[in-house]
């Protein structure tokens, strides 16, 4: 199993590495660059200027040169510098990836809270009276966009009964219970829209798992129903809710860009999205790159608890 892990590791790393070529290229292909921005904010600047800018940072070079320059760089724990933000990329990535880590686990925990839970009592009865409603409450996570069920949220609670605010993150002095008063509606608008494929794919699996002969063994061994669904069943039907879990790590960690709008929570997507559009190449490159790693961190993760869950996956 230890093979294995090194193994994926090795293929994560040259993941990352095509990935910064293919980002790389992408952004050069982007009309303009951080010093025609320049000329454009400041007509003093002449043509001369301007190249003498671009040879200073490397612009004028091919693409290809330059990318190798910025990975012998960023090999080195260097990573260049934010115009939009005037600080090293480090320095900015790091508060929103502060923020979108507070974002990203309380939502995942909600909704771990709630499909798990709902999924296992479906299973127990299918087509009862529980089983239809889990299945409404799934399809509804799915078909609600999540700026809609995040203006609702902020309608219902912060301006119709001012229990909570409707976005920011808070004072700085506010201390935790001010932090996560702010945290509660973005994080339920993200978890609501998780909850729907984690219960529906774990319903999924426990039914397929039901006739599984083991469980006839368990059953005839005198293990209660429950011990049967929450020791034997429920343990291979976690695997592919692990995925899942693992996929949606990176989606959340980039892709929460319309939650973070909606609720002014400066996390990755925002970060992110704000780089691209101004031309910040530095910090887009980084941030995007960041969220690969998380992504194909998850999915390491995800091989670890396969092994857990499943012991025939630890001798490969």
């Amino acid at each position: 199993m230890s093979r294995a892990i090194l193994l994926r590791l090795g293929q994560s790393l040259l993941v990352l590495l095509a990935m910064s070529l293919l980002i790389h290229a992408l952004m050069g292909l982007m009309p303009g660059d951080p010093i025609d921005l320049m000329i454009a904010g400041d007509p003093r600047l002449t043509a001369d200027d301007a190249a003498r800018l671009k040879a200073l940072y490397g612009l004028d070079r091919p693409w290809g040169e330059r990318w190798l320059r910025w990975l012998a760089q960023a090999v080195q724990g260097e990573f260049g510098y934010s115009r939009l933000y005037g600080l090293p990329v480090a320095a900015a990535l790091l508060p929103a990836l502060g923020h979108t880590l507070q974002l990203m686990g309380a939502a995942l925990t909600l909704s771990l809270a709630v499909a798990l839970p709902l999924g296992i009592l479906a299973a127990r009865r299918p087509g009862g009276l529980l089983d239809g409603a889990a299945t409404l409450l799934a399809l509804g996570s799915v078909s609600v966009p999540v700026f809609w069920s995040g203006l609702m949220l902020a309608a219902l609670f912060a301006v119709t009964l001012g229990w909570l605010p409707a976005g920011g993150l808070g004072a700085l002095d506010g201390g935790v219970g001010d932090r996560l008063r702010h945290l509660v509606l973005p994080a339920t608008a993200l978890a609501l829209a998780g909850v729907g494929p984690l219960l529906r794919h774990l319903r999924a699996a426990l039914l397929l798992e039901a006739g599984r002969d083991y469980l006839r063994t368990a059953r005839a061994k005198g293990c209660g129903p429950w011990r049967v669904l929450l020791v034997h069943q429920l343990r291979n039907a976690l695997l592919p809710v692990v995925t899942l879990v693992a996929l949606e790590i990176g989606g959340l960690l980039s892709g929460a860009l319309v939650t973070e709008t909606v609720f002014a929570w400066p996390g990755m997507g925002r970060l992110i999205y704000d780089a691209v559009m101004g031309n910040d190449f530095n910090l887009a490159l980084s941030g995007l790159l960041l969220a690969t790693a998380t992504t194909l961190a998850g999915s390491v993760l995800a091989d670890l608890a396969y092994a857990r869950l499943d012991p025939r996956m630890r001798r490969r």
